[in-house]
């Protein structure tokens, strides 16, 4: 179910995938891996459901067919033991809401109880698993664990995008052993992508932001051959700023990153693509701003403070820059958008995205909670429900 395996149509953009509208499902008991990664408060309830309105219309598909759909997913990090806190309950509680029916919920992810709870499970009916993740074979891709989740089935739906960049058992495992195909969610998300690396209208625009450059090299190397523009911000630009020299003061930057920065910027002139940077940030002393706040030209961060947002005048320019683009691919916000006096950046480029004409995908959890916060997530041509699995694709 690796995207990047599948052939691609280079005037549409859209993959050759095998889907779930390929495989024979009537009647059928079908195992479907879902993302269904969601936040949930101190006691326990969804506070996001973004993830699971997302694959309705998977299950309803399967529904109508008259299957037997069961559902997998992890949550959190358990790290292969089992944390009460982050069981399947709450989930399968407010799908069963969204969905209006039953979901019915196994205590475990194999064993006799739950091929028992499966035999009994009707056409038209949903089961829940337990958290995959508590067991360590999920992460680890333990083929005897993906053999106890097959038997489960006759037939297998990927469904996650946001974790079919992992090779675990529920993913990678159980698609070789089960007829396999894409469910609407992913093909959606690989066809969206695929359409910005191989057919994007131009110009074409690429923000990026975020903390590090490390999780990012193999985007900005993928990338440099298909944007007109890169525009760059949060703790990326911070390094860039300070690979040409510039002084940063405190501000958070991947030193250990430099060398690639710098051979970056001249492959990227000599091939005449355009990197952006910052022209002026808001710094601070402190991550409250409580140290005082103020904004200052890019490279004069003095010690003692940090750059935690791009400035007005940086926004005015990448404004300018996005309103004459065809396509933007947007991943990292480009500040500390979770304090309100460092979002204004973040959330001007979010608006931004907004217009006619314009093809806007955003990928990444931290850059659709500036989306949410600006109240355009649900405007833009394609907000990816992978973060990770985006910047792998």
């Amino acid at each position: 179910m690796s995207p990047g395996t599948v052939e691609t149509d280079k005037l549409t953009g859209k993959f050759n995938l095998k889907t779930i509208k390929d495989l024979d499902v009537r009647d059928k008991r079908v195992l479907v891996r879902v993302d269904f990664n969601v936040p949930l408060d101190e006691a326990g309830k969804v506070t996001d459901d973004t993830r699971l309105v997302a694959t309705l219309p998977t299950i309803r598909y399967l529904l109508g067919q008259g299957a037997k759909v069961i559902l997998m997913s992890h949550l959190g990090r358990p790290k292969g033991k089992v944390v009460e806190r982050l069981r399947m309950d709450e989930v399968a509680r407010r799908l069963g809401e969204l969905l209006g029916k039953e979901v019915q919920k196994a205590d475990d992810c194999t064993g006799p109880a739950v091929s028992e709870a499966v035999k009994r499970l009707r056409s038209g009916e949903v089961l829940l698993l337990e958290n995959l993740r508590f067991r360590p074979e999920e992460e680890a891709n333990d083929r005897e664990f993906a053999q106890k989740l097959a038997s489960l089935a006759d037939v297998y739906v990927n469904d996650a995008f946001g974790t079919a960049h992992r090779a675990h058992a529920s993913t990678a495992g159980v698609a070789e052993l089960l007829p396999a195909g894409a469910g609407f969610l992913m093909e959606k998300e690989v066809n969206a992508l695929g359409r910005i690396l191989t057919a994007p209208a131009h110009p074409f625009a690429a923000v990026l932001g975020g903390a590090k450059i490390f999780d990012k090299i193999g985007v900005l190397e993928n990338l440099l051959d298909q944007v007109d523009t890169f525009l760059l911000g949060g703790g990326m630009a911070n390094t860039f700023l300070l690979a040409e020299g510039h002084k940063m003061g405190d501000s958070l930057r991947d030193e250990a990153h430099l060398d690639f920065v710098r051979e970056f910027l001249q492959r990227a002139r000599a091939q005449g693509v355009a990197v952006e940077l910052p022209t002026d940030l808001v710094i601070s002393q402190d991550n409250s701003g409580k140290g005082g706040i103020k904004v200052v030209p890019s490279g004069e961060v003095p010690a003692g403070w940090r750059a935690l947002d791009i400035g007005p005048r940086t926004v005015e320019r990448f404004t300018q820059l996005i309103e004459k683009a065809a396509t933007v691919f947007w991943n990292g916000p480009l500040g500390l958008f979770e304090q309100a006096e460092f979002a204004r950046g973040s959330e001007a480029i979010a608006r931004a995205l907004v217009r006619p004409g314009l093809t806007s995908v955003v990928g990444g959890g931290d850059t659709l909670a500036v989306l949410e916060k600006a109240g355009v997530l649900d405007r833009v041509t394609h907000a990816s429900t992978g973060g990770g699995a985006s910047l792998e694709f």
